[in-house]
């Protein structure tokens, strides 16, 4: 399992998730790689890597979880390994919709060298990828519309709504029971894995 952080966040903003996480059964890691500034297609070739060595390691397809902008890159890795991912779960992630109906997109254009309008991949990340996938949005998010994290019909395969702000909703110890909930409910190996 890779937990993937979301913009100007790092590992440590993830721990509490988990660390949850590896209390329920998981064998969660970070995405390792410093601050999350953006779309970066160095860091997706990374992940990409680190994605295939964990299914080399455990014989087993690997979940991703991304907070924000992590769900982004999550998303991205499914539609790219999908014989090697299990389930993605976004969490507060602007996948659909106007990429401007979001409070971020002013700080995402100032610290990259391209717009929101024009990451540096080729995956549509409001498509579906081929693998399972979990919404969680919140309508008092926030930072995020809600519209963008929830996602159009058909854009996931489950959607999870909690009403929190952007930041609680990766940190809160409720929020985060109530996710791991719905991934065990969407699969029952997992409320066995996490038992």
């Amino acid at each position: 399992m890779i937990v993937i952080p979301g913009l100007t966040t790092g590992d440590i903003s993830t721990t509490l998730l988990r660390r949850t996480l590896k209390r329920r059964g998981f064998q969660p890691e970070g995405w390792r790689q410093g601050i999350n500034l953006g779309a970066d297609a160095a860091k997706l070739k990374t992940l990409e890597a680190r994605l295939e060595e964990l299914h080399r390691q455990t014989g087993k397809k690997v979940v991703l979880i991304g907070w924000s902008l992590g769900g982004l890159y999550a998303r991205v890795l499914a539609h790219r390994l999908p014989e090697r991912v299990d389930m993605v779960v976004t969490v507060a992630s602007p996948f659909s919709g106007d990429r401007h109906a979001n409070r971020a997109w002013k700080l995402y254009e100032a610290i990259n060298d391209h717009t929101v309008d024009n990451p540096p991949f080729a995956e549509q990340v409001s498509a579906k990828p081929p693998v399972p996938t979990l919404a969680v949005w919140s309508a008092r998010d926030g930072i995020v519309a809600p519209y963008c994290s929830r996602g159009e019909e058909g854009e996931s395969d489950a959607t999870l709504r909690i009403d929190a702000q952007h930041f609680t909703l990766g940190t809160s110890a409720a929020c985060i029971e109530k996710i791991l909930a719905k991934m065990a409910e969407l699969d029952p190996e997992k409320a066995a894995t996490a038992g």
